[in-house]
């Protein structure tokens, strides 16, 4: 219960501050535990930001997995991978694992994440296929660089409209994917 307890006060400081409001202190104080007993769940808190990475990142990645199976052709998929994603910026999960980008993560865990991620450029790399690109997933990372670019736009507070963002990410997806 006590680790469950310093995860989500973890997605709490890095929703309200982002990677600079995680710290072990600040961890303590959340969740009412001494500095000392922080230290005896997580060695690091690149350690924390892996195990939220870990925890949350599936659970994140089913959501889109979802929307993708419910929606009917190729671009209708390509459409709901898109919304997804940028409708979850907002959610305390998706910062967590959006905050792993700036972390000072080791080159393991860093694997780990890369790995979990290319499960979502499959996904979309087959409705890629069926839209007759020939060389999907590299048409499926450019789309999540699409996504990535977006998400930044959103999680910075950009002038444009969150809801303004997603409807250019869109289109710029789905007139990509057309070719």
């Amino acid at each position: 219960m006590q680790r469950a307890a310093l995860l989500d006060a973890a997605r709490s400081l890095l929703s309200e501050g982002g990677t600079e409001a995680l710290t072990f202190p600040a961890l303590a104080e959340r969740t009412g535990l001494a500095r000392s007993s922080v230290y005896e769940y997580f060695r690091s808190r690149a350690a924390v930001v892996e195990e939220l990475c870990e925890v949350d990142f599936p659970v994140w990645a089913a959501e889109v997995e979802a929307a993708m199976a419910a929606a009917d052709g190729a671009e209708a998929k390509i459409e709901a991978y898109v919304r997804t994603q940028l409708r979850l910026v907002g959610d305390r999960r998706h910062r967590a694992v959006v905050a792993i980008s700036a972390s000072e993560l080791d080159e393991g865990a860093r694997e780990k994440i890369r790995a979990a991620h290319g499960g979502l450029v499959t996904m979309i790399g087959e409705a890629l296929a069926g839209l007759g690109h020939t060389q999907p997933r590299l048409a499926a990372m450019l789309l999540q660089g699409v996504v990535d670019a977006a998400v930044r736009r959103i999680e910075l507070g950009a002038a444009e409209h969150p809801d303004d963002i997603t409807e250019a990410a869109v289109t710029m997806a789905l007139k990509g994917a057309r070719g």
